[in-house]
């Protein structure tokens, strides 16, 4: 009997898993995506809706929420994190960590390691990378213990690489361009990351950001407005996501037009 439930839980969240992921993609034609969703939600139980996985960049990405949420259900018995002192240095922020879990009590651990500095993290965390490094650490841990070859998240290093100009005419080219080659992606990977996460229209995202940033086009945006609106966006959606529904549902409306 407990099987059973458990199979029809897992049927009705594939479901809305694919549902949901259809209407977030609507331009996209599934496929291997698609595939690898339903193994996903199969065999690990991860739910779309609740941001244990996210769509990025033609990939899939697991989250720290969803890795603790499976690591509940399969019932893990601990995690133990542990500062590696040898590799860090608080003067520059950088900080590593070692974690271990354990998937019952008495039990083999199973041990990942997570570093961090203000190279390898977004510059909307700056300052904050001793916490990015434990949950890194964590996260690779949980991963190894439960065999999920998708990377995290936060894992992930968002702060771009960007190359030294060669001649001021490249310099201009390159900030009139939102720095197209190496940033922009950059930027655009954290605007999906934050529309995926709180589940948010990407059109009317786009309509309202350009509108925030003064600009007839996002495109048209210097670095500095997106990164403001994005970190605005993600604080809004965190602390009120009604009422930021409301603002972008005002986008959907066309303007009148007076006869």
């Amino acid at each position: 009997m407990k099987t059973n439930r458990t199979h029809d839980r897992r049927r009705t969240l594939l479901r809305h898993n694919l549902d949901l992921f259809r209407r977030l993609n609507k331009d996209l034609p599934g496929g291997i995506a698609i595939d690898q969703l339903r193994q996903m939600t199969k065999t690990l139980g991860l739910s779309l809706a609740l941001g244990d996985c996210l769509y990025l960049n033609g990939g899939w990405y697991v989250t720290h929420s969803g890795l603790l949420r499976l690591a509940l259900r399969r019932r893990c018995a601990g995690i133990r994190v542990q500062q590696i002192r040898e590799f860090c240095d608080p003067a520059v922020g950088r900080w590593v960590f070692r974690a271990t879990l354990y998937k019952r009590t008495g039990s083999y651990g199973f041990v990942g390691y997570g570093d961090a500095d203000p190279s390898n993290v977004s510059p909307l965390v700056h300052g904050a990378e001793m916490r990015v490094a434990e949950t890194r650490a964590v996260n690779r841990a949980l991963r190894k213990a439960y065999g999920i070859g998708l990377c995290s998240v936060e894992e992930l290093g968002w702060e771009p690489k960007m190359d030294r100009p060669a001649d001021p005419q490249r310099s201009s080219s390159t900030v009139a361009n939102n720095g197209q080659h190496n940033s922009q992606p950059r930027l655009r990977d954290r605007l999906c990351l934050v529309i995926r996460q709180h589940q948010l229209d990407a059109n009317l995202v786009k309509a309202y950001a350009a509108d925030s940033c003064g600009t007839p086009n996002l495109r048209d945006a210097t670095r500095e407005q997106i990164e403001s609106f994005i970190t605005n966006l993600s604080d809004w959606a965190t602390k009120d996501r009604a009422a930021l529904l409301c603002k972008l549902n005002s986008y959907a409306t066309p303007p009148e037009v007076s006869l």
